[in-house]
């Protein structure tokens, strides 16, 4: 399951979006030897493996371990790399003793054997100090220590931490992909709205130069301007118009929409490719609102960077 989820990460990537925010746990006692004569039973231990990560512009990977694991830090570090390309990547691993805790009571033949030992010792050194009941205990738990690596299975519990990791980020990327599509949809409406303005604008700016006109002449409504004055007027109506004119603009705005939809789509590692998109998005916006000459459009360009701040805030969540 795990090979398959990682397989799905990186070559099924067309399908799905991944967030670099998620947290996977799971947990695994540590295989038990059979019980030798020297002790009744034999402690059972649980790992306990975390892994959290958070967004970052490149991969950032921190390995808490306890001593006895760090053997498998470099074979732990490998795993993940394989999978995971982008985030700040925290994994915790904790040994909880359990039963350890308790007493473990020593088998009659150990105790056998230290009342032996400790009179043969003491037939030559008379002076030495006698065992005590925690030495007893301490010797008796030394003894029943398995002798191999209770956790050489680390990795495939790893494994089964990492494809949960990735299970959590891809659910968290599905809802970021969806946020999304939702404020690219808003964003071409707003677009849609600016359209129209841009005519409208001039007919309305070539009208009143025409009356500030008649004003300055003082003419009234049924005397016939002179051809100068219209010509004046259709050559302020130009140049107005190419000042607030957001035609290459809007352009823009539209294809950058249309790649973030393509990419949204695609999925995969998309992340940094977004975030450059946002910063041109925002840029077109911003000469939006420097060109407006209406409140309406003003308006729209205010709307356009809530829209867009947004998205940026979200993009920088995506692996």
């Amino acid at each position: 399951d795990s090979e398959k989820a990682a397989r799905n990460h990186q070559q099924g990537s067309s399908m799905s979006v991944y967030s670099m925010t998620g947290y996977a746990g799971v947990q695994q006692s540590a295989p038990q030897s059979p019980a030798g004569p020297e002790s009744r039973s034999t402690p059972v231990q649980r790992l306990g493996l975390e892994i959290r990560s958070v967004n970052s512009r490149f991969l950032d990977l921190s390995l808490r371990l306890p001593d006895e694991l760090r053997q498998h830090e470099p074979a732990l570090r490998e795993l993940i790399t394989r999978h995971i390309k982008r985030g700040k990547v925290e994994v915790r691993a904790a040994i909880d003793a359990g039963s350890a805790s308790a007493v473990t009571e020593p088998s009659p033949r150990l105790l056998q054997r230290l009342n032996a030992v400790q009179d043969n010792v003491r037939a030559w050194l008379p002076d030495a100090t006698p065992l005590s009941v925690a030495d007893v205990i301490r010797l008796s738990s030394t003894e029943s220590t398995p002798a191999s690596d209770p956790w050489q299975d680390l990795l495939p519990l790893a494994e089964r931490a990492v494809t949960a990791l990735l299970e959590a980020r891809e659910r968290e990327g599905a809802r970021l992909a969806s946020m999304l599509m939702d404020r690219l949809g808003q964003l071409k409406q707003l677009g849609l709205r600016a359209v129209p303005l841009v005519p409208q604008l001039v007919a309305a700016q070539q009208a009143r130069f025409l009356e500030r006109w008649r004003e300055a002449m003082a003419l009234t409504d049924g005397t016939t301007l002179p051809e100068g004055a219209q010509d004046r007027a259709l050559t302020e109506a130009t140049a107005f118009a190419i000042r607030i004119d957001v035609a290459e603009e809007l352009t823009r705005l539209n294809s950058h929409l249309d790649e973030i939809e393509r990419l949204v789509g695609k999925g995969g590692e998309i992340g940094k490719r977004l975030d450059f998109l946002i910063q041109e998005l925002h840029r077109e916006a911003n000469t939006l609102g420097s060109k407006s000459a209406t409140l309406e459009m003003t308006r729209i360009s205010v709307d356009m960077k809530v829209l867009i701040e947004q998205m940026r805030e979200q993009v920088q969540n995506i692996e």
